[in-house]
This record gives structure tokens, C-alpha cells and sequence, in this order.
């Protein structure tokens, strides 16, 4: 018989593996005095799920029920660089997030300059 862990077993092992510290630090990484703690931004959610009986709608229901399931995304946020006592904080660059936001910014430009050609003429 298969191993069915309750939605409540489910949702306790995302919560407890979602607290860890050493999921959002990474391990420190020290070379020539220098010491690099790798810093991430982890997001996570979860769901659950029960059953037994049947429906007031009417329909014929054998009285079961399960569900679960809980999933994380990680990102790097940056780096905390640790040099003769001094912590300084370098942010990771997310080049797509620049790129998108470029080019949302071109098109309200392009948007903003039709409309006012337009009230022009």
C-alpha cells in the first residue's frame, strides 16, 4: 500500500523546511582574508485537502478525500562581503528584470508620443 501523508503532515514539512536559515544564507565562502555570504530570497506556498461523505447536490460519493502539495522558488539576492571587520552588502543584478522594465518603459513612451501626435493634428 502506498504511503499517503495527511495534508496537515504536508503542510508542517513545507513549513519547517521553509524556516531554515541555511536555505536563505548559503554556506560563507572565505578566500585571502575575504569572507562571501551568499544571500537568497526564498518564496513558498502550500495547500491542503480533506474529504469524507458526500456532496448536498446529491450525486453518489464513495466518502474519500486527499490532497496536499506545497512548492519554493529560490533567487539570488546578493552578497554580504565581510573584509577587516567591515560587512558590505553587493545586490545580485537580475538583468531580465532590467530588460523587462526597459522595455515597458519604451512602449508607454511609444504610447504617450501617438497620443499626443494625434491630439496634434
Amino acid at each position: 500500500m502506498p504511503f499517503k501523508p495527511s495534508a496537515t503532515e504536508i503542510l508542517e514539512h513545507a513549513r519547517t523546511g521553509a524556516s531554515t536559515a541555511g536555505r536563505v544564507f548559503g554556506e560563507p565562502i572565505e578566500r585571502d582574508g575575504v569572507t562571501v555570504v551568499p544571500v537568497a530570497v526564498i518564496r513558498g506556498g502550500g495547500g491542503g485537502g480533506a474529504g469524507s461523505g458526500s456532496p448536498e447536490g446529491g450525486d453518489k460519493v464513495d466518502g474519500e478525500g486527499s490532497g496536499g502539495g506545497f512548492g519554493f522558488t529560490a533567487s539570488p539576492a546578493g552578497v554580504f562581503v565581510i573584509r577587516d571587520g567591515d560587512a558590505h552588502w553587493r545586490p545580485a543584478l537580475n538583468v531580465n528584470r532590467i530588460v523587462a522594465g526597459g522595455q515597458l518603459l519604451g512602449l508607454a513612451a511609444i504610447l504617450v508620443i501617438g497620443t499626443a501626435l494625434r491630439r496634434r493634428r
